[in-house]
């Protein structure tokens, strides 16, 4: 007989997420998503003018606030028929990319890694070895054995004193770490260098959009002063300091990032779990000319069923038989209604909430069971992120994703399918952060162009006045953020906001069963995986961490009569 395990909360990620499983024999016979919180902020922006919609929604996170400030910017445009110039485009696109490597460096190291690295082994490495090992893979310069010695005797000393710190949540010793010893002390090396790392990438944001998090955008454009010669806007100086940041970005990624990933990837080859859906969804992005026009897209748009890389079925975010969001095991309801689905520019976000009422408390599955809604693509469950993007990329033969993977996984020894799994996933992630550095530097380098040429326009203030807007219009702006396809949609009606949606990567991924019964990429992916030890489902975590979720982003809740953050607390 079955026996129920819940994990709650699933830590190292962006938010709240419940995870219960059924285990027998040592499998996971079926999972259960539940996100525990709820998102309100569809309902703060009703009324409020379109122009200032972008600087709300990108509070719903505070990992990817530009990615959602881009989107509600885009949703505007769209609506509005508004063409944005193209230093803005190319700022925007650069501000999009940086924000992707900084996000993938991040979740791997910081969030993911140590579903794979034992920190406490890392004590049992001999720096020498360390440092030879470090030396085969990557030409990076700090890899002397001196300084993992120091390394390790700064984790010594966390680890002597019993007060683990950032280390502290592992199941470390666990029989599921498979790297040896000199392997997990290069990791947590390279853990800390990120920490550094991490924060001069983000300076990017800071000098075209002010600040980082939550930079400024603008509908038509961006707020970018471009001069040369001025002390005040962004000069000469400013520039050169952003293309120093990407050179720097692409040269971590490719000398540490990415030789990481595959190093430690070739300790678990066999570890082929994690798959899921085989379904894949991407609204492609990156665009070479303007952002409609999808047949411009560095990263391509297309659908991917059962894993037929031979067929790539088109995408279309407006038609409204295409994409909708299913309450079957939701607390909503529509119109009354807690059953059915709705395109987002029908969406409603009504709470109805009827689950457990005290902490701890077992979901009751077979009803409702999540703060989430579910995605569903012509009502069929779709997996997004990178895995998502590299498969469409791959099977669209863009030369840049074939070269990757192949490369990749020849080097590893791998066949094309075991990139679906969470490993797999893993290093999708990589390659595509190595992918999108190259654009970066090619969009700095147009933008650099372009302005030497004299163009230092960001701003088309054509229908700037809402006295120049139709009475009534309706966009989508869509984005792939670091985690997926994001997609924004408004409705606006005599110059405000009528009605405003947003789903998002971890909706579709981590979204509960529909009225058919069909479960979402995170139960997909866990069903079947062997578990070693139900009080430390290590596996669990490591095909969870894989989608790096960010329930935040999906989930959130404001009391809009008291203005105050409310707290849930479900066991």
């Amino acid at each position: 007989m079955a026996e129920r395990i819940v994990v709650d909360p699933v830590t190292r990620i962006e938010g709240h997420l419940r995870i219960e499983a059924d285990i027998d024999n040592g499998v996971i016979k079926d999972a259960f998503s539940s996100g525990t919180a709820i998102r309100g902020l569809e309902l703060i922006v009703k009324d409020r003018d379109p122009r200032d919609v972008w600087a709300y929604v990108q509070r719903i996170c505070g990992v990817c606030t530009t990615t959602h400030a881009l989107a509600a910017v885009r949703s505007v445009e769209d609506a509005l028929d508004i063409k944005i110039p193209r230093n803005a485009h190319l700022i925007r696109e650069i501000m999009n990319g940086a924000i992707m490597l900084h996000d993938h460096v991040v979740h791997f190291y910081h969030l993911h890694a140590f579903d794979w690295v034992d920190v406490v082994n890392a004590l049992k490495a001999d720096p020498a070895a360390t440092s030879k090992l470090a030396q085969s893979i990557s030409d990076w310069p700090k890899s002397s054995p001196g300084y993992f010695k120091d390394v390790q005797d700064k984790v010594k000393r966390i680890v002597d004193s019993g007060q683990l710190g950032i280390f502290a949540n592992g199941y470390w010793g666990h029989k599921g770490y498979k790297l040896p010893p000199e392997a997990n002390l290069m990791a947590v090396a390279h853990y800390l260098e990120a920490l550094d790392w991490q924060k001069e990438i983000v300076k990017i944001h800071t000098i075209f959009g002010g600040k980082n998090p939550h930079p400024h955008y603008l509908v038509g454009g961006m707020a970018t002063p471009i001069d040369i010669n001025s002390d005040n806007g962004i000069h000469a100086e400013r520039l050169m300091h952003v293309s120093q940041l990407i050179d720097d970005a692409r040269t971590f990624v490719e000398k540490v990032y990415l030789p990481d990933v595959m190093a430690i990837g070739s300790f678990y080859k066999d570890w082929t779990y994690g798959g899921g859906l085989d379904n894949y969804l991407c609204y492609g992005d990156f665009s070479k000319g303007d952002i409609r026009d999808v047949g411009m897209y560095r990263m391509p748009r297309g659908v991917i069923l059962g894993g037929n890389l031979n067929e790539i079925l088109p995408v279309d975010p407006k038609n409204p038989e295409e994409i909708k969001e299913f309450i079957d095991h939701s607390w909503y309801t529509y119109g009354g209604q807690t059953t059915g689905g709705r395109h987002p520019w029908e969406g409603e976000t009504t709470f109805h909430y009827t689950g457990p009422k005290g902490a701890y408390s077992q979901l009751n599955t077979q009803e409702k069971y999540s703060w989430l809604k579910t995605p569903r693509w012509k009502e069929r469950p779709m997996e997004t992120g990178p895995l998502a993007r590299v498969m469409v990329g791959y099977a669209s033969k863009k030369e840049e994703f074939v070269q990757s993977v192949d490369g990749a996984l020849k080097t590893l020894g791998l066949p094309l399918g075991a990139l679906k799994s969470a490993l797999g996933r893993t290093l999708a992630r990589s390659l595509e952060a190595r992918i999108i550095g190259g654009w970066l530097r090619d969009d700095m380098n147009e933008l650099l162009k372009n302005i030497k040429n004299g163009d230092q326009t960001t701003f088309n203030k054509a229908k700037w006045e809402p006295s120049t807007w139709p009475k009534k219009a309706q966009g989508v702006g869509w984005i792939e953020a670091p985690r997926g396809a994001l997609g924004h949609w408004i409705r606006i009606e005599d110059g405000k906001t009528a009605n405003y949606q947003a789903v998002v990567p971890s909706t579709w991924n981590a979204s509960p069963r529909d009225g058919k019964n069909q479960v979402g990429a995170y139960e997909a992916a866990l069903t079947g995986t062997p578990v070693a030890d139900k009080s430390q489902p290590l596996e669990i975590l490591r095909i969870i961490h894989s989608f790096d979720p960010c329930l935040a982003c999906a989930v959130h809740l404001t009391d809009l009569e008291n203005k105050d953050a409310v707290e849930i607390r479900i066991g």
